[in-house]
């Protein structure tokens, strides 16, 4: 169940990871696109859970969770879509979703079925970190599933330090306090990056939002140990006839020498 922390200790640089929406561009789409990502170099992925209120979504991404709803997505026909996925998915896979749905499904259900698969980690934007602490932190480690915290320029050192110590797994360095998708001035994110560095963190950082093309993902990198892509994936995804040909090419650009 160490896989995130064994990724990491081989390579922690330029660190890939790929966000994709289950259920999307089809419901039946979930286990193509993770095998594409797996196949065409991404480290690590992201599976967003979709949900009808993603507040840190931007709308290329929301509009994917609006598709994969429509297709019937749901955590319940996710995890059944998963039960074999470890015999060809040999990368971590981090769950990312809200609390709401979670809730619905039952939170130690969750975790439990979560880790019976089994997926490394959860990101879920919107629980508090004392909720996280007193409530919802103990039962994720029970089940030994990573949890992984968003920081943005904005949070203050100690606060950074503090969810750093209560994150294992990465830390999720938003670029900026916006959605998903967004343009991004990277010499605003590398003061930002510098500036996490110099705390001497005990979890590796990833960079997400806006990360979109090779020029965004090596800036990135520079000061972090990889960086996260979402909304420029998922708009391949929905051109795309051939789910393989596409995350390749698409991947190719990315992280040619």
């Amino acid at each position: 169940m160490r896989r995130i922390h064994e990724l990491f200790k081989k390579k922690n640089q330029k660190v890939l990871n790929v966000y994709c929406t289950a259920g999307y561009p089809q419901r039946d789409s979930t286990m193509e696109v993770m095998k594409a990502l797996q196949d065409n170099g991404a480290d690590l992925i992201e599976l967003g859970m979709p949900y009808s209120d993603p507040l840190a979504d931007g709308p290329v991404i929301q509009q994917s969770g609006s598709v994969a709803l429509a297709n019937g997505m749901s955590i319940e026909t996710l995890f059944n879509q998963l039960i074999d996925f470890r015999k060809t998915i040999q990368i971590p896979v981090v769950l990312m979703g809200y609390m709401n749905p979670v809730l619905q499904y039952g939170f130690e259900k969750f975790c439990k079925h979560a880790a019976a698969l089994p997926i490394d980690g959860l990101i879920l934007p919107d629980l508090p970190e004392r909720e996280f602490e007193t409530e919802y932190g103990p039962i994720m480690q029970r089940f030994g599933l990573d949890f992984i915290f968003l920081i943005t320029p904005e949070t203050s050192e100690e606060r950074v330090k503090k969810l750093d110590s209560l994150t294992t797994g990465f830390l999720y360095a938003v670029s900026s306090s916006s959605t998903t998708g967004s343009d991004k001035n990277m010499t605003d994110v590398t003061v930002y990056l510098k500036r996490l560095k110099s705390y001497n963190l005990k979890n590796p950082v990833l960079v997400g939002f806006g990360i979109k093309d090779k020029q965004s993902f090596e800036a990135a990198c520079e000061h972090a140990n990889g960086a996260i892509i979402g909304s420029a994936y998922i708009k391949t995804l929905e051109n795309s006839t051939d789910i393989g040909k596409s995350t390749a090419a698409f991947l190719k650009s990315i992280l040619s020498q």
